[in-house]
């Protein structure tokens, strides 16, 4: 049985969530300044290439534009998502007139933002509410490339036995997040999505960095496809088995 903490779900719908965000908004980079070297290393499993494009779901302030832009070069393209007015305000100003054209910032959900094109990577750095809603996740892949990378990082419940580390866990999802449900395992959406994700574990089993690349064939809103074999067994296994979790 698991002995992680279990509280009531605090009530948090994204009108609540948008107003916490909004009011965090003038010290959100302050906040976020401990965990820089998690968004340094997700940026590196990206795996980028100069001319790429890149989505930034739930880009905040925009601390992850230069850095990707930094990889990508002049010809690189980012497009990033934030529903919060107040944060994507401050990721405008973070731009240099010489690099807005290469930037589109969209105000929208994730699950209901609209954009052309697809892209060769995309960045989920700290957006629980995202990897853990299917629909916002399908809306992402949907503009995916196969081959495309996906790289996560975000809080998880550390071993059981790490009760402290637990606490710290809760606090911070009780300030950030809108629900508890999936913290066992949150990046579990992507892997029915992507192919050889690893998971790996910072900060004693707090956080977690995920990365895997999307396969050829995707169905309509990102789930592989699979093929029925005689006697009904499904080549998913199969799909499955590439997959490598290092937890």
């Amino acid at each position: 049985m698991s002995q992680h903490p279990a509280p009531p779900s605090h009530p948090a719908g994204p009108a609540a969530m948008l107003a916490l965000y909004r009011a965090r908004a003038a010290h959100y980079d302050d906040e976020l300044a401990p965990f820089e070297p998690l968004r340094a290393a997700a940026i590196e499993r990206l795996q980028l290439q100069p001319g790429q494009t890149v989505l930034d779901m739930g880009c905040g302030t925009g601390l992850s534009l230069l850095p990707l832009l930094q990889r990508l070069g002049p010809r690189g393209r980012i497009v990033g998502i934030e529903p919060c007015p107040d944060m994507l305000a401050r990721a405008r100003e973070r731009l240099t007139p010489a690099q807005r054209p290469q930037v589109r910032l969209v105000q929208a959900s994730a699950e209901g933002a609209r954009w052309r094109g697809n892209a060769d990577a995309a960045l989920l750095h700290f957006t629980h509410d995202i990897v853990c809603h299917p629909g916002a996740l399908d809306n992402v892949f949907a503009h995916l490339k196969p081959g495309a990378r996906v790289v996560a990082t975000g809080l998880q419940w550390a071993p059981p036995w790490a009760m402290a580390v637990n606490a710290l866990v809760l606090g911070s999802a009780l300030y950030s997040i809108s629900s508890l449900k999936g913290l066992d395992r949150p990046w579990s959406g992507l892997a029915q999505r992507l192919q050889n994700l690893v998971v790996t574990p910072e900060w004693l089993g707090s956080v977690y960095i995920a990365s895997g690349t999307v396969p050829p064939g995707m169905a309509p809103g990102g789930l592989r496809r699979t093929r029925q074999r005689a006697g009904g067994a499904s080549a998913s296994g199969a799909a499955g088995a590439r997959k490598k979790v290092v937890m």
